[in-house]
């Protein structure tokens, strides 16, 4: 039974479900893994929320990938803050969920205070699997790839997460000056709370809901050539033509590198100029 926030479910995540897939097999047993919602920081310290790097209806679907059989999401409320690590330990894992093996990873903290641990843990009838943090330079964390990403370094962001850094949602309706400038872009409302990189030009791809994958060069910003106010996620699909509709459709916007910064021009021209440098840098840059 992997517990733990699981926000991003990146290679160190896999890791600790890599581990408990390989435990389950050996006891015939079922990998169900605990995460938590809202993010304890927005219960505890709502002035210090982080931003979310999925949402949580995707974490599940990310932990379900990578082998877990079932995920069950407890509601973090402040009553459930004060509960104790011992209270946590009997009554949740033990008397609800009959857990047999808890793997987590080595830093895993738990209960009120943050007073639970990995040698509480053991102090119980459980098997207990401590899975070593990951390095690659750095330790592989969350918290790292959301201070990547805000740098737009979605490259290293990717790295550690095992797969690009993507946002999601429906495509709603912008101003459509893309289309009146030759570049159609599905703008795209990105859900409360979740990270989007620094403001600039990216490659990357949109993935429509049939799995249909586009390399795309994607807007992040407020437009500050016409004046615009509104931080905004808006994906040019490369070689798709001024006849691809997705207004309501739920699309995914990956990102693979980022080209620029965001900047303003002095007229209309030179804008269209650039955003044709830009899809040709996002074709060279996407080699699949």
């Amino acid at each position: 039974m992997p517990i733990g926030i699981f926000d991003g479910v990146h290679r160190g995540h896999q890791l600790v479900l890599a581990r408990a897939a390989e435990a389950a097999k050996a006891r015939d047993a079922r990998v169900v893994v605990i995460t938590f919602d809202p993010h304890p920081v927005a219960v505890l310290r709502p002035d210090a929320v982080p931003l979310m790097l999925t949402t949580v209806e995707r974490r599940i679907t990310l932990l379900k990938e990578y082998g877990a059989d079932r995920v069950i999401v407890l509601e973090f409320t402040e009553a459930f803050s004060n509960q104790t690590a011992e209270e946590f330990v009997e009554q949740t894992l033990i008397e609800r969920l009959n857990a047999v093996q808890i793997v987590v990873g080595m830093n895993f903290r738990f209960g009120h205070r943050a007073s639970g641990n990995v040698g509480l843990l053991r102090k119980y009838d459980l098997a207990v699997d401590d899975v070593p943090l990951l390095r690659d330079g750095d330790i592989v964390s969350s918290t790292m790839i959301r201070e990547r990403i805000a740098e737009g370094d979605v490259r290293t962001a990717a790295k550690a997460l095992g797969r690009a850094h993507f946002v999601e949602g429906p495509v709603v309706r912008g101003d459509a000056r893309g289309r009146e400038l030759g570049f159609p872009t599905a703008n795209l409302g990105v859900p409360a709370g979740i990270a989007i990189p620094k403001d600039g030009i990216y490659a990357g791809h949109l993935v429509r809901a049939s799995g249909e994958r586009s390399k795309a060069a994607i807007s992040v910003g407020t437009n500050p050539t016409f004046e615009g106010q509104t931080r905004r996620v808006e994906a040019y699909v490369i070689d798709a033509g001024h006849d691809l509709e997705l207004y309501d459709e739920h699309v995914i916007v990956e990102f693979a590198e980022r080209l620029r910064g965001m900047e303003r021009f002095d007229s209309v021209d030179a804008l269209v100029a650039e955003m044709a440098r830009d899809v040709e840098r996002a074709r060279a840059t996407l080699t699949d």
